[in-house]
Formats: structure tokens, sequence, C-alpha cells
């Protein structure tokens, strides 16, 4: 049985952080990752986070036969639909076509949940947090954006030999339940 390798993705105050630590709290054996990306949007931005995604999957190559599930809140997907949504200064998807084959070629159980929001007005509420660590400035309109590319993205990728489950957030109890009939939790 192969490992799985678990993706969770989503706009700016979807819950990601959320479900990634009930993830890790729930799947023995696992490991969790928070991928911030880097602040540079120009060029330089561009080469930075390439490096950066190519030396993750090689590291991601390096864990295959290790008997561990590892869990991301964010990978390289995030890159493109900020570029995507005009918030960085070049277009990510020529490295991300090349970073998606590679991703693909992993000997994983690959599961890619793309969260967003049925009641969009949870995002102001999930939005006026206290600190923020992001490069990316926290607004509604960003978010709202964001979920429609995510959404975009998720549809794309269910024709690749990825498990994709679009996960709404607005109720926590249910999308738990989601997640536990899908991995297996009790």
């Amino acid at each position: 049985m192969k490992n799985r390798l678990i993706v969770i993705e989503g706009p700016q105050g979807s819950g990601k952080t959320t479900l990634a630590n009930y993830l890790r709290e729930n799947i023995g054996s696992s490991n969790l990752y928070r991928l911030s990306g880097q602040k540079e949007k120009g060029l330089s931005g561009k080469e930075i986070s390439k490096k950066m995604y190519l030396s993750l999957l090689k590291y991601l190559k390096s864990m295959e036969e290790i008997p561990m599930d590892l869990i991301f809140d964010r990978t390289f997907f995030t890159e493109e639909i900020y570029s995507r949504c005009g918030l960085k200064e070049y277009v990510f998807h020529d490295v991300y076509e090349k970073l998606l084959e590679e991703f693909l070629k992993l000997n994983y159980e690959i599961y890619l949940i793309v969260l967003y929001l049925e009641n969009t007005n949870l995002y102001e509420q999930r939005l006026d947090r206290e600190s923020h660590h992001q490069y990316q400035s926290f607004s509604l309109q960003n978010s709202l954006k964001q979920q429609m590319a995510y959404l975009e993205l998720a549809n794309e990728l269910e024709k690749e030999d990825i498990h994709v489950l679009k996960l709404s957030m607005d109720d926590f109890h249910a999308s738990y339940q989601k997640i536990n009939d899908m991995f297996h939790i009790k």
C-alpha cells in the first residue's frame, strides 16, 4: 500500500490550517508541512519558487519508502493560483506544468483537498484575525477571486491520477465527517 500525500489548498480564510491540524492529529504516522511561499513577486520570485518546489519534489521522492503519510498546508498549486489571480508579477504556468508532471510521477496515493466557502460572508469573519503571516494581503475580494481559481484548478486536476475533493468548510463538523469517511478516521 502506498503512503498518502495529502495537499490542502484553498483561499485565505477557508480553513486550511484548521483542517491540516485536524488531519495531523487524527492520522497516525503523519507529518505536517506548512508552506508559506516567498515574498518576491518579480521574476526573481519565480526562480526562487521554481528552485524551492523542485527541491520539494526531490524531498518527496526521497520519502516514498518511509512509512509515513505526508500532509501539506499549501504547495506549488498556491503559486499557480496567485499567478492566475494577478497576485504575482509573473506567469507561473510553464513552471507549474513541469512541477505537476513530476508530482504525478511520485509513488504516493495523492489527495488534493480544495477548500471553499459556500457562505462567502464567512471569509470576512475568518480574515479578521489578530496576526497575519502571509505575504499577500488578506481581503474578501482576494479570497473570492482565489476561491474561483482554486475550484477551476480542482476541476482541471480531476482528470489526473489524483483524488480531488472540493470541500466546503462552512460547517467544520460536517467537513470533518467527510474527511473521516475519506481517510477512515474513527
